[in-house]
């Protein structure tokens, strides 16, 4: 705006005869304006060719400075001085390159447009600053008055202070901002989603008077799936998509049928029940599949968000991925109940698996014990890399031939022990004669190392203990080794010994 008024203070008598004492008391910022002299540079610049201005301004900012160097301040009211904290108009037109600063550039040519295309209104948000610094948030309103629409020599501007409402409106943006960054780059696989029609799903069938829900999906589970159908998911963050390796959200919103399947039921079936009991926010662990087809294992957390609690339309869903750890307890839980070289079942395994069928069956059950022959002497001739070599062949005959439920474990340094329930002494024969078959395939393969077995077998009769029957396999097998040793195979050992 111009550096010019016609007379100091408040104001001088206004042509117009307006009303001087209601202006200067008007509860908003006002302002008096001449801008004829913008409008003899438009008038100019039209004769010049110029079609759109708001392109010929932004090419060249002094084009708008010149505008508003047209501008004439006539006379503005006491709320204006208190807002900009001038003393007087005087000093408030000498510093109007302190209230309008480069912030309100944009605002300025969106103002010139609206005059240059005919209006006689034009409206703004804009930046100004007070005399002692202050951001000034405004709302700017002016028009041409009656009677000066040929010469815009009389133009009156309100200026409303909004700085509070920008303020508010500014930090409600930055807060959203915020809240947005940390869903997006949450380290942790979130999902946005609407549980409304499930809600809606639930209360129908509470309204048909059904109180057991569990029993309810177990006759029904074709309600579990309805309502898997029914959740729509609203957004989710960045890292889901490299968790469920999805390109996009798209792509992933397409395939959650590959993404919830299998196991996924019976873990929402068990969310529901909980929704059905009033758990609005749940913890559980499930397993779900990324679209390269990997398991993943995953710990949910479900919550209906606050505000929101009577209709489920906004759940927030937080999957951590816990599938690392996962292989850790399993590998864990392997070696406790594994022999590493093997990988058969190790005895703390047979053990417990031994009291297990002592009290549950299903009998008959029968017992093979199988002593490990040479393997001292191996270790001895060859070294224990050798004899480690011949154990794992071992694991690997006596892994084949067997099926669940029967199960083989190393027992001891050279001893294995394999237990078959529902097997009769006719049926542990013929696995006996398969293992020597597997052994003597595998010899063909290794022919430099024989391996060998003294195999001991016993059944279980109605009412004896399996400690007993293990018992009776041991001593079988003893009598096997002496056999073999007897008949010269064993080198120089002698034919009583009971080791390797």
């Amino acid at each position: 705006m111009s550096s010019s008024h016609e007379n100091p203070g408040i104001g001088i008598a206004d042509p117009l005869n307006d009303d001087a004492e209601m202006f200067d008391l008007a509860p908003v910022s006002l302002w008096l304006e001449d801008y004829s002299g913008i409008k003899i540079l438009f008038d100019e610049w039209r004769r010049a060719g110029v079609r759109s201005l708001r392109q010929y301004l932004e090419e060249d900012p002094r084009r708008a400075e010149a505008c508003s160097s047209r501008i004439r301040v006539i006379k503005v009211n006491r709320k204006t001085l208190a807002l900009f904290d001038a003393t007087d108009c005087d000093h408030l037109v000498e510093n109007l390159a302190t209230i309008f600063q480069n912030d309100m550039l944009k605002a300025h040519i969106d103002e010139m447009v609206q005059l240059w295309d005919g209006g006689t209104e034009f409206f703004s948000n804009t930046v100004n600053y007070s005399l002692s610094g202050r951001r000034l948030d405004i709302q700017l309103k002016g028009m041409i008055l009656p009677g000066y629409e040929g010469s815009w020599e009389r133009v009156l501007v309100a200026v409303e202070d909004v700085t509070e409402r920008e303020t508010a409106r500014r930090q409600l943006a930055e807060s959203e901002r915020y809240a947005r960054g940390l869903f997006e780059h949450s380290p942790i696989s979130l999902w946005v989603e609407d549980f409304s029609s499930v809600k809606r799903l639930l209360e129908e069938v509470r309204e048909n008077g059904i109180t057991d829900f569990r029993v309810f999906t177990d006759v029904h589970p074709e309600f579990v799936e309805r309502c898997m159908n029914e959740i729509q998911v609203i957004d989710v963050n960045h890292h889901t998509l490299e968790l469920f390796a999805a390109p996009d959200k798209e792509t992933l919103l397409k395939n959650l049928r590959e993404i919830f399947r299998d196991d996924m039921k019976p873990h929402f079936r068990e969310q529901l029940i909980d929704l059905w009991e009033g758990r609005i926010f749940q913890r559980r662990e499930v397993v779900n599949y990324s679209l390269l087809g990997d398991q993943l294992h995953l710990h949910l957390q479900f919550s209906v968000l606050p505000g929101h609690e009577h209709d489920w339309s906004l759940v927030q869903v937080a999957l951590t991925d816990i599938t690392a750890r996962k292989k850790a307890e399993a590998y864990l839980e392997y070696l406790g109940r594994h022999d590493v070289l093997t990988k058969l079942y190790n005895r703390s395994f047979f053990v417990d698996e031994l009291n297990r069928l002592e009290r549950k069956g299903p009998f008959p059950v029968t017992i093979i014990v199988a002593d490990l022959n040479g393997l001292k002497a191996t270790n001895d001739q060859l070294g224990h890399a050798a004899g480690d070599a011949l154990l794992r062949r071992a694991g690997e005959v006596l892994n084949k031939a067997i099926q669940r439920p029967c199960s083989a474990a190393r027992i001891g340094g050279d001893e294995f022990a394999l237990l078959l329930p529902n097997t009769d002494e006719r049926e542990g024969a013929v696995l006996t004669e398969s293992i020597e078959k597997l052994v003597a395939v595998n010899n063909q393969f290794y022919s430099s190392q024989p391996l060998s077995f003294a195999i001991g077998m016993a059944t279980a009769i109605p009412g004896e203990r399996l400690e007993d029957v293990v018992k009776r396999a041991d001593l079988a097998m003893y009598d096997a080794k002496r056999a073999y040793y007897a008949q010269g195979q064993g080198g120089d050992r002698r034919a009583t010994g009971a080791g390797s």
